[in-house]
C-alpha cells in the first residue's frame, strides 16, 4: 500500500535523490497506486487532465523524467538512457510503495515500463503500453527503416530548428490535424521556453537512445514469466504510425490483442476524459477498479 496512507486528493509535491539527478514527482489521489510515464518532452504537467479523472480511484504518481522540468541532472553533460530513466522508476516506486503498482507507460514510456517490469517485475502488477517506441521489437529491416526516420529528426532539428523537427515528429508517430482533435476543455499548453528545454533535451539525448536501446522480445517474455500482466495498447487514430506496429508485436507477445485508446500517439493529453474512461474499463477487466466506477471529475 502507499506508504502515507492519507487521503492524497489535495495532492503532494516531492523530490527525491537518484544516482546523477533529482526528480520532481506529484502524487494525487487514493487507492492503489498508479505511475505515469509520459512520452516525449512530457512532463507531470503535461499529464494533469488525466490525472484528474483517476484520482477517485488512484494514488497517481506523475513526475519529471531526468533532465527535465524540475528534475535537473547532477551532470547535464552526461549521456541519459533509457535504462537510466526505468532505474528512476524503481526507485521512485520503492520510495512510495511495497506493493505492486500499476504502471501507464506513453511511447517513450512505454519502453521505460518494460524494461522496469523485466528488471522489477515485483513492482508491476499490471502495465499498460500505449504507442509503445520500442524499436527493439520490429524486425530487422523495419527496425532501419525507423532508425533512419529518428536520424532524420535529429538532423532536421539541428539544421533547421524545431519546427521542422516537430513535424517530421508528427508524422512518424501518425500526429496529423485531425488527430489534433481534443476535447472541449483542453487547453493547449503554450510552447513556454521551459518546453522548448525539454523539447531539446528530448531531441537531442532520449530520441537518440531509442535507436541503441537494448529492449527485445526477450526482455518483454522475461517480464511476463516474472508474472507482469502487459497489456499492449494504441491510439485508434496510430494505424499508421511505426507505434501501433510496435503495439501488435508486443500484443502478440503477450498473446492479446491491441486495446485501442481514444485519440492518436497524443490521446492521453488530448482526450483525458475519454483516455481515462478507457483505461478504468481495461483495469476492471483486471479486477483494480470496481464495476460501476465513474471517471473523475
Amino acid at each position: 500500500m502507499y506508504r502515507n496512507r492519507w487521503n492524497m486528493v489535495g495532492g503532494m509535491t516531492q523530490t527525491l535523490k537518484v544516482p546523477g539527478a533529482e526528480l520532481y514527482y506529484e502524487v494525487r489521489g487514493h487507492g492503489p497506486l498508479l505511475l505515469i510515464g509520459q512520452s516525449g518532452d512530457g512532463d507531470a504537467d503535461r499529464s494533469a487532465d488525466l490525472v484528474g479523472q483517476l484520482t477517485d480511484h488512484f494514488t497517481v504518481v506523475s513526475y519529471d523524467r531526468r533532465g527535465l522540468s524540475r528534475s535537473p541532472l547532477t551532470d547535464p553533460n552526461q549521456p541519459v538512457t533509457p535504462e537510466m530513466h526505468a532505474d528512476d522508476m524503481h526507485r521512485l516506486l520503492a520510495a512510495l510503495t511495497d506493493e505492486a503498482a500499476v504502471v501507464l507507460g506513453c511511447s517513450i514510456g512505454a519502453l521505460l515500463g518494460l524494461q522496469l517490469a523485466a528488471d522489477h517485475p515485483e513492482q508491476v502488477s499490471v502495465l499498460i503500453a500505449h504507442d509503445p517506441a520500442t524499436p527493439g521489437l520490429l524486425p530487422a529491416a523495419d527496425r532501419v527503416r525507423i532508425e533512419q526516420t529518428l536520424a532524420d529528426i535529429q538532423a532536421a532539428y539541428r539544421q533547421d530548428g524545431l519546427p521542422a523537427a516537430l513535424r517530421l515528429l508528427a508524422e512518424a508517430t501518425g500526429i496529423t490535424i485531425d488527430a489534433m482533435a481534443r476535447e472541449p476543455q483542453v487547453v493547449l499548453q503554450p510552447t513556454t521556453a521551459a518546453r522548448v528545454a525539454n523539447m531539446d533535451f528530448f531531441l537531442t539525448n532520449d530520441l537518440s537512445r531509442l535507436s541503441e536501446n537494448a529492449l527485445d522480445a526477450e526482455t518483454v517474455v522475461r517480464a511476463v514469466a516474472s508474472g507482469v500482466r502487459i497489456i499492449a495498447a494504441a491510439g485508434e487514430a496510430s494505424h499508421a504510425a511505426w507505434n501501433y506496429q510496435c503495439a501488435e508485436i508486443l500484443a502478440g507477445l503477450v498473446g492479446s490483442e491491441v486495446v485501442e485508446f481514444p485519440g492518436g500517439h497524443n490521446g492521453n493529453t488530448m482526450f483525458p476524459r475519454a483516455f481515462a474512461a478507457r483505461l478504468l474499463d481495461v483495469l476492471q477487466r483486471e479486477r483494480l477498479v470496481r464495476a460501476g466506477d465513474a471517471v473523475g471529475g
